[in-house]
């Protein structure tokens, strides 16, 4: 098994790509050891110390670590429990999860299917080209709220992201618009 591996925009994330699925539908991010119990492969990555979060998109993971972790002793330990999960057979993640639809009725309710739709095809793939994802959280008072995940939670770069680059996009698509903040 060949795994490919891509900086991010993160210092503390690598983007790692095994050459096939990892997520054949939705993201899931898994910011503690705690949070990944019910994922195989984010429990033997947790389990490597110095990593710090762990995220699957559709065909990579994006592995987080702690600052005092050089990737090049923490690098090879990744890419050799990566081949292991795969090798032995063990599911990505040991039960299906399903995320709770986000209330889309009311007033607003139009307002956020377009805000969805902007960050569904213009936001998200990028993103992820990049180790992350941002997903819709909230839309109140003109604000909307996203949950940043992967190489974007606490990258340097993440709010010139959310001001310069998505908040100016949705606020030209969407009047209704003045701010965009993260969860």
């Amino acid at each position: 098994m060949f795994i490919q591996t891509e900086a991010t925009p993160n210092p503390a994330t690598l983007k790692f790509l095994p050459g096939r699925d990892v997520m054949t539908a939705g993201t899931v991010n898994f910011p503690t050891s705690t949070a990944a119990e019910r994922s195989p492969l984010a429990r033997r990555l947790f389990a490597l110390g110095g990593v710090t979060g762990i995220f699957f998109g559709s065909d990579f993971i994006t592995v987080s670590k702690a600052g005092e972790t050089p990737w090049d002793e923490l690098k090879p330990a990744v890419l050799g429990a990566i081949v292991e999960h795969y090798a032995s057979g063990e599911p990505i993640l040991a039960e299906a999860e399903t995320a709770a639809p986000v209330a889309t009725t009311g007033p607003d309710s139009e307002i956020v299917e377009q805000i969805k739709e902007l960050l569904e095809t213009r936001v998200r793939p990028a993103v992820a080209q990049d180790g992350g994802d941002i997903t819709f959280h909230d839309f109140e008072d003109g604000v909307v709220y996203l949950h940043m995940q992967g190489s974007c939670a606490g990258c340097p770069s993440s709010t010139a992201t959310l001001k310069s680059g998505i908040e100016n996009m949705l606020r030209h698509y969407i009047p209704e618009v003045t701010e965009v903040r993260a969860v």
